[in-house]
């Protein structure tokens, strides 16, 4: 799945545009690099996004192309 539509399906980020639009800027970083939204997510994969001063940073524990909102939260960890 690319990592834009991840960050939307999981709902780290709202709209898959916004999405889009952090990894184009430098702010979404997986496994230690910066990635742009056409990379490939894999479960395991560290991702860390900045968005102001705030950091998130996760692993992938899960790849679904369709989730419910209540089971959003499954398909990663924070760390």
């Amino acid at each position: 799945m690319r990592l834009d539509k991840y960050l939307k399906v999981s709902r780290l980020i709202k709209r898959r545009t916004v999405a889009n639009e952090a990894c184009d800027a430098g702010r979404v970083a997986v496994n230690g690099k910066v990635q742009r939204a056409s990379y490939d997510v894999k479960v395991g994969d560290e991702i860390e996004i900045t968005l102001g001063a705030k950091s998130v940073r996760i692993r992938v524990t899960d790849v679904r192309d369709v989730v419910r909102k209540e089971d959003a939260a499954t398909m990663y960890e924070a760390i």
